[in-house]
């Protein structure tokens, strides 16, 4: 299959640089190669925005890294008009956002108001200032980072703009043995400096469409509308739209397309299952253990644990 062994060179070097979570960088990339903005939702300082600048030099693609604010306008990321005395006319000068990967860098600490700029952009592809409309590059992502709730300072994001997300995904505390590398190895910035990429934007828009030729079958497609439908039943939250059941068949065909499968299986659905629905349904974090030692099941979870697998 086109790209598999780019595809595997780029996980293993990830995987070197955030040690210990190869189920996460997994589906990061899955969620890039499905053409999805990704979500990065976790305390400070756990490696999300490493994950990101990770991924954006792997990739080869041109990369511009935000760091949002409260005092941050929607100028400061979309570009603005100024007046060109020479040429006596406004001319529009690009923001960071027209890139093909952004990172919007805690996403959750600038105002409704700035975070709504990037709604069009998200869904569209572009940017429409002073009644022009602006085509954004190709491909275009957004990889956003936000810090929980319960921290100063943060405002949160509102369900339309947490549909925009393909996948939320949290890092979580490393493991011991993860942790004592990270002790003892080399700084993560000189990692990261030293890395060289793997795809360029031709072999991400070749692997985008290999995503798309990776066959569902009926049978699958019945186990997915099984799971939508369980999610549609309940009173305490609301049940995913077609926009999220889209979300997910794309999202399992590109999981099934880094894990080298030719078709679509349960298994797929189950691993992305999570990633795609729970901030849809509601649940923006993941929970924290239990006092037992056992964590605690999202909804997503839930679900897939009240619904048999199709065989």
């Amino acid at each position: 299959m086109t790209n598999q062994r780019q595809v595997a060179q780029l996980l293993a070097q990830l995987n070197q640089i955030v040690l210990d979570k190869p189920q996460v960088i997994k589906l990061a990339l899955s969620c890039v190669l499905a053409g999805g903005h990704l979500l990065l939702q976790d305390l400070p300082g756990m490696g999300k925005t490493t994950l990101a600048q990770g991924l954006g030099q792997l990739l080869g693609l041109t990369f511009s890294r935000v760091q949002f604010t409260n005092d941050m306008l929607p100028a400061d990321i979309l570009g603005m008009s100024i007046y060109d005395q020479a040429q006596l006319g406004f001319e529009f000068r690009k923001g960071p956002i027209f890139t093909q990967l952004l990172l919007a860098d805690e996403i959750n600490r600038s105002s409704p108001k700035t975070q709504s700029a990037l709604l069009e952009a998200m869904e569209e592809r572009q940017v429409t200032q002073d009644g022009q409309t602006y085509c954004l590059p190709q491909p275009f992502f957004v990889i956003a980072t936000q810090n929980p709730m319960q921290q100063a300072g943060v405002y949160p994001l509102p369900e339309s703009q947490l549909d925009r997300f393909l996948m939320c995904l949290s890092l979580g505390y490393p493991s011991p043995a993860a942790e004592r590398a990270l002790l003892q190895g080399q700084d993560r910035r000189e990692l990261l400096a030293g890395l060289d990429a793997v795809l360029d934007t031709k072999a991400v828009l070749l692997a985008q469409q290999g995503v798309q030729q990776i066959y569902v079958t009926d049978v699958v497609l019945d186990y997915l509308q099984q799971l939508v439908a369980k999610t549609r039943v309940s009173q305490e939250y609301y049940g995913l739209s077609p926009r999220g059941v889209l979300s997910l068949q794309r999202a399992a065909q590109a999981y099934a397309y880094v894990s080298g499968h030719q078709e679509v299986t349960p298994e797929d659905i189950q691993a992305v299952f999570a990633a795609v629905t729970d901030h849809r349904l509601g649940q923006r974090f993941i929970p924290s253990p239990a006092v037992s030692g056992q964590a605690a099941q999202s909804i997503a979870q839930c679900i897939m644990a009240e619904v048999p697998v199709i065989v």
